[in-house]
């Protein structure tokens, strides 16, 4: 089973023929590359969003030193 599926895209004709004016390109892998970095970054935006409101509702009305001098004054 192959792991890897075709997207097909559609552009301008006249960008087209820059791309095969540009011979010395490998289009397909830069084209590939291009995307998979966008989508990385998009998810990394996405899981860090995530966390941050994750963080917030986590949240505490006591601030650590409180609890820190708490502990220490236990002993």
């Amino acid at each position: 089973m192959s792991t890897k599926t075709v997207y097909s895209i559609r552009i301008p004709v006249k960008y087209r023929r820059m791309m095969e004016e540009m011979g010395d390109v490998n289009w397909q892998d830069e084209i590939r590359q291009a995307s998979i970095k966008l989508i990385q970054d998009k998810s990394k935006k996405k899981l860090l969003k995530e966390a941050e409101e994750l963080r917030k509702r986590m949240k505490t009305d006591v601030e650590s030193a409180v609890l820190i001098r708490e502990d220490r004054n236990a002993r």
